[in-house]
């Protein structure tokens, strides 16, 4: 891997803010094992909720609306410049305390606490590159002192919480609790071009209940509008990297109106998804509908591996050959198959074949643990989750071809091609840049309406001419049912779709970029 290609990889650490749900909340844990979480680079939080059962309003989606906010002026927003590396972070300032403090930081609306470098971190070589909060020089400080730890599949942060103003573009937050981190070990935050995060989530997956910078500017009538919105320019050399406005939404960063949904879980901000086509081809996936966030923390664009699959295949992506998808196909693949055409159940395919267990409404690894269900011997390991997990994702991709009418012997070959596909244990794939024009579209239906990304929006291009390389702007994450699967619309939809985070209405939108 070129110093190139190795440098896009280390902006990219910090996405997919994950948080794990608690094991004493009574939900279903998601049984992700750590060195998975490890190369996607995700957050694990301890202790926070991430997914929290439906609220009243959950469920199917409404029809879509759209609405427009014209003035500025007349909202009061205010705008925050942000800067852009490499498409991968977007970062705008922040000020701490009385006299302001300046710091870098990601607006992350896939997490809720605002975290910055403390005074007090000696002994992680990150905070010597970054700027540090210094409470002994504010007059507002505030002291708090309640500990904190935020644990990243890449990394980690621990520190202590403080209180002190919060200066954003021209609001300044009173009274603001915040983690000031007094370690930051890794290469993870050594090689961020940001000092720390400002989360712009929901209060329901907040560490430490913290009350959000978000929830303080409207409670403290800092905004007239509770909306806040994000345009992500995506080209690197533009004089303006993007902005995000608090308050409002600046019409010149879109073009028509925006499709708004509605917020189904209050964490994220999540919402119900339609189909996903490769140019004009289901996937099947989410043909009955899918779980997606709008996460502007996540440099990429991530979903389950049975359709990151589909897309890398059609692209010409090039992944790892996995030996269990491989092992399935030979051994399996025609009796799978038949079962499919005599109109099993699909559902219940891979458990009457031994490779699931069957919960009653679908086969499931065992990866997926209740919590009553954790004293119990586990009587997996990983092998049969593997075999559990490539057996789910051949079912629905058999379905999709004998939709089309494939031969057996077209459907088995498609399959175990789809098997080379596969990403690789870092999450990437590359792409031929000479190959972007004869790739296809992919499109997300969100609110009735068709959101397409083409090959030059969803590919990322680092360098010039003959040493440019080109990643594919798709990884893989396996949330498991039933809060999944869940897709991260991160800064590669993000940048094409001027969004809107609509805080009074409980609704997400999405407009043309402009």
């Amino acid at each position: 891997m070129g110093t190139q290609f190795t440098a896009i990889w280390i902006a990219l650490l910090l996405s997919f803010p994950v948080v794990l749900s608690a094991r004493d909340d009574g939900l279903m844990r998601i049984g992700l094992k750590k060195k998975k979480l490890d190369h996607l680079g995700l957050r694990v939080v301890p202790g926070s909720v991430n997914f929290i059962p439906k609220e009243e309003g959950g469920g199917a989606s409404k029809p879509a609306a759209t609405k427009k906010y014209y003035n500025l002026g007349e909202t009061e927003a205010d705008i925050v410049a942000l800067k852009n590396y490499l498409d991968a972070q977007y970062y705008g300032e922040i000020a701490i305390g009385t006299p302001p403090q300046t710091f870098t930081v990601i607006f992350d609306t896939g997490s809720s606490n605002l975290w910055v470098p403390s005074s007090k971190c000696y002994f992680s070589l990150a905070c010597y590159f970054h700027s540090k909060y210094k409470s002994s020089a504010s007059t507002t400080y505030v002291k708090n002192g309640t500990s904190a730890a935020i644990q990243y599949g890449t990394g980690s942060i621990s520190g202590f919480f403080s209180q002190d103003s919060v200066e954003v573009g021209d609001l300044v937050v009173k009274n603001q609790g915040f983690i000031e981190a007094t370690k930051e070990p890794g290469v993870t935050f050594l090689a961020s071009k940001f000092d720390g995060i400002l989360g712009l989530g929901f209060q329901e997956i907040s560490v430490g209940n913290a009350v959000p910078v978000w929830y303080n500017m409207v409670n403290q009538g800092l905004v007239k509008e509770k909306v806040f919105s994000f345009w992500l320019n995506r080209n690197v050399e533009g004089e303006e990297g993007g902005e995000i406005v608090f308050g409002g939404v600046d019409p010149n960063h879109y073009k028509g109106e925006h499709t708004y949904v509605p917020v189904t879980h209050k964490g994220y901000w999540q919402f119900d998804m339609g189909d996903l086509l490769i140019g004009t081809e289901t996937t099947g996936l989410c043909a009955g509908g899918c779980k997606a966030i709008a996460d502007s923390g996540t440099s990429l664009l991530a979903g389950p591996t049975t359709v990151i699959t589909q897309i890398n295949n059609a692209i010409g992506a090039s992944g790892i050959v996995s030996e269990e998808c491989k092992t399935v196909v030979a051994q399996y693949g025609k009796i799978i198959l038949e079962m499919l055409v005599a109109q099993a159940q699909p559902r219940k395919v891979c458990s009457q074949i031994s490779f699931c267990t069957f919960d009653g409404t679908q086969g499931v690894s065992m990866n997926i643990e209740s919590v009553v269900e954790e004293s119990s011997d586990e009587s997996s390991d990983g092998l049969h989750d593997a075999m559990c997990t490539a057996c789910e994702m051949m079912v629905v991709w058999m379905e999709n071809r004998l939709r089309l009418n494939d031969t057996e012997d077209q459907i088995l070959d498609y399959v175990n091609n789809l098997c080379d596909r596969l990403p690789s244990p870092n999450g990437e794939s590359a792409v031929e840049c000479s190959s972007l024009s004869s790739m296809p579209s992919v499109s997300f239906e969100i609110g009735g309406k068709l959101f397409e990304l083409s090959p030059e929006q969803y590919v990322l291009k680092v360098g010039e001419g003959v040493s440019a390389q080109c990643i594919s702007g798709f990884t893989a994450l396996d949330v498991p049912p039933p809060h999944g699967p869940l897709w991260i619309l991160g800064d590669v939809f993000m940048g094409r779709y001027h969004t809107v985070f609509d805080y009074g209405n409980l609704t997400v939108g999405f407009a043309d970029a402009a």
